[in-house]
């Protein structure tokens, strides 16, 4: 990654391409809601929306005033801002929605030599603008998805997943889809029936599967993992507590501070105060992991396999049944 500054912008800028990421097959959300807001020139926008097919969506903006009504309105997984385009007035802007949205990474995309461009290098790097990518060489846009895709696998539903799938290390992939699941649900699924089907299982034999196990309830597992995603929404200062209530589907600010109440038995504020994105993940391990960690090791709860038939020994033959009883059910 490239950092602004005014050494940089004295000589030839290169943008480091960033690390791959993992291979283990996970993604945080589908590519439609992995948004990115741009303010760009119309050039710049045709080249990065070929970039984005099937990896992100891109949201093309005229003004800072619609970035930042985005940021407060919608997931966003980035803001990408034209160093051409950038103008002296609208520094207070962005110092203001990298100052309140710290969470979601600004860049700067570099695509000319203009000596302009230098100043307007300067001022970016002065209000917060830390990531460049320089796409005056082909190279520059390989990098740019590149980036795009870590900041992806960074996202708190990745971190998620990756640590619990750590702390089962041997468990059912059967019950790894389901807790995969989880992070990977929309963020308007809120109810376990609608669970249920997504993981293509008849909600009551779903429900009943936990209590047979000595698990709690799969309401519970679902509550906790939105309110992990609250609290990485939360880290941001410009997201109001019922900006974050109506962005995560709970039916009124009040919903929202019930839910908290019985849960954590601490209010909206507190709750903002106290936890983060990786400390809230840590009291759902510490919660809804760990003690059941003998139960989760043998815990299948999506299998529809009757039992006269016999169950895939494999592992690969298990997790292609997973992959085929997902799409039925999409």
């Amino acid at each position: 990654m490239a950092y602004l500054s005014a050494s940089m912008v004295n000589r030839s800028i290169a943008y480091t391409a960033s690390p791959e990421v993992p291979k283990n097959g996970l993604t945080a959300q589908p590519a439609t809601s992995r948004a990115i807001v741009t303010f760009l020139t119309p050039a710049e926008q045709h080249r990065v929306d070929a970039l984005g097919q099937g990896s992100y969506t891109t949201v093309h903006r005229d003004s800072f005033d619609d970035l930042m009504r985005d940021l407060r309105t919608k997931p966003v997984s980035a803001i990408l801002v034209s160093v051409s385009r950038y103008q002296e007035q609208h520094g207070t802007q962005m110092a203001r929605m990298v100052r309140e949205f710290p969470r979601v990474p600004a860049v700067a995309l570099l695509t000319g030599n203009e000596t302009r461009n230098t100043q307007s290098l300067l001022a970016l790097g002065k209000h917060g603008v830390q990531a460049l990518v320089d796409a005056r060489e082909p190279a520059g846009w390989r990098d740019l998805r590149q980036f795009v895709q870590r900041e992806l696998a960074t996202s708190i539903e990745s971190v998620a997943i990756q640590q619990i799938r750590a702390d089962l290390v041997g468990a059912p992939t059967d019950c790894l889809r389901f807790l995969d699941e989880l992070f990977l649900a929309p963020r308007s699924l809120t109810t376990v029936r609608q669970l249920a089907r997504r993981l293509g299982v008849v909600p009551t034999t779903f429900m009943s599967r936990f209590f047979r196990a000595g698990i709690p309830a799969p309401k519970k597992y679902l509550a906790m993992a939105r309110l992990v995603r609250a609290a990485r929404l939360l880290e941001n200062p410009g997201y109001s507590l019922t900006q974050v209530a109506y962005l995560l589907e709970y039916s009124s600010p009040q919903s929202f501070s019930r839910h908290l109440t019985h849960a954590l038995h601490c209010g909206a504020s507190a709750f903002r105060k106290r936890y983060t994105g990786e400390t809230m993940l840590d009291e759902f391990r510490q919660r809804l992991i760990l003690p059941y960690h003998p139960q989760l090791l043998r815990f299948v709860p999506v299998d529809v396999t009757p039992q006269w038939m016999p169950r895939p020994q494999s592992p690969d033959a298990h997790r292609l049944e997973g992959v085929v009883a997902h799409r039925a059910s999409a």
